[in-house]
């Protein structure tokens, strides 16, 4: 506990919002993001029919997450519970409402494609701080504080390649604030990589 304190006032000195996202950033999301989900449309048809054939319900999930500025916005998965299911963090989660196919989909991260649109839409960027759900105010307190929420959510993090999740939200903050205060291209395109390839 200490240490995650330590870190929140080491963070603190360099806030978030200090580090000033180019235009640059929002052309790599464009860049990436039009042609990735052009090229996975066949596999979103692929996965619908599997979704569809092994439970009921709709094959896309909206739910409304926290976006920049603490505004809420729709981010859209493909569905991997069944319906009927309570909204709740991903850690928090049972598994017993997990559908067969969307375990598949979850281990490879392939339920977060539809994201894409939510970064081409202006949403999200492919990577910062992965959007959390209204209800988790911890997590968004310490954003707040960080300057964190001064940013857009992304696909994929800093937090995420480190293996924090949620379930510690000060560690989790921290991280996202860090990589916001060192952001850069190479390192979007190093986190990217590392988020693909997780080996590497």
């Amino acid at each position: 506990m200490m240490q995650h304190r330590q870190e929140a006032l080491e963070l603190d000195g360099m806030n978030a919002t200090s580090a000033r996202v180019p235009r640059s950033k929002r052309i790599l999301d464009l860049l990436i993001a039009v042609p990735a989900l052009a090229a996975a449309l066949p596999f979103l048809a692929i996965a619908a029919l599997l979704i569809r054939a092994t439970s009921t319900g709709p094959v896309i999930f909206a739910q409304t997450r926290i976006g920049k500025q603490g505004r809420p916005f729709r981010c859209y998965k493909l569905r991997t519970m069944f319906t009927g299911t309570p909204s709740v963090p991903t850690h928090e989660a049972s598994t017993t409402a997990i559908t067969p196919i969307g375990r598949i989909m979850r281990r490879s991260k392939l339920d977060e494609i539809p994201q894409l649109w939510n970064v081409i839409r202006g949403d999200m960027s492919l990577v910062g701080p992965r959007p959390c759900l209204p209800g988790q105010e911890q997590l968004i307190l310490h954003r707040a504080q960080l300057g964190v929420l001064e940013s857009k959510p992304g696909i994929t993090g800093l937090a995420q390649i480190r293996g924090i999740d949620m379930s510690d939200p000060l560690r989790c903050a921290s991280a996202d604030a860090e990589y916001l205060g060192r952001w850069s291209l190479r390192r979007d395109l190093a986190i990217l990589g590392r988020t693909l390839l997780p080996r590497l």
